[in-house]
């Protein structure tokens, strides 16, 4: 059974755009590079062959895992009417007692990018917000310690 993950919209599309690439430009460029370290002979002791075999794993087993992610990938598109409670998709500002309120974006543990404020709904701070609505407070156990957050707004 496929594994179950969330992507939105634009986490896809970034998705399908590296895919693109690396099929269109990176695997025609590896393979230059690997006919020109095969006409170069003795393959055995050719360090260009080796890491251009190397280097075409990596890149065929990323595009097999961004296909792969695509395929079973659950696209979830933003609410054109808002949000009643915290869902993948859902931006959320949450303010902790005598600190400035933090704004994130809830996505998919594939899109997470905690310096542009995407947490992963799979976080212990993303499960904690999962489904609770404006005014609510949660408590989310940290490797820091417990964090308390009350739901200011959800957009």
């Amino acid at each position: 059974m496929p594994e179950e993950h969330f992507l939105t919209a634009d986490g896809a599309e970034r998705l399908k755009n590296e895919l693109h690439h690396l099929v269109t430009v990176e695997r025609e460029a590896l393979a230059k590079r690997l006919r020109a370290a095969i006409q170069e002979g003795d393959l055995s002791e050719n360090a260009d062959y080796s890491k251009a075999k190397e280097d075409q794993g990596f890149l065929e087993g990323r595009i097999q895992e961004l296909e792969y992610l695509l395929k079973y990938a659950i696209i979830v598109e933003a609410s054109a009417t808002g949000y009643d409670q915290v869902e993948v998709g859902a931006r959320v500002t949450v303010k902790e007692d005598g600190y400035e309120p933090e704004t994130f974006s809830l996505v998919g543990a594939k899109e997470t990018d905690p310096s542009q404020g995407k947490i992963s709904n799979e976080s212990p701070v993303g499960k904690a917000l999962l489904g609770k609505k404006v005014g609510d407070v949660v408590s989310v156990e940290t490797p820091v310690g417990a964090l308390v957050y009350k739901i200011v707004k959800i957009e």
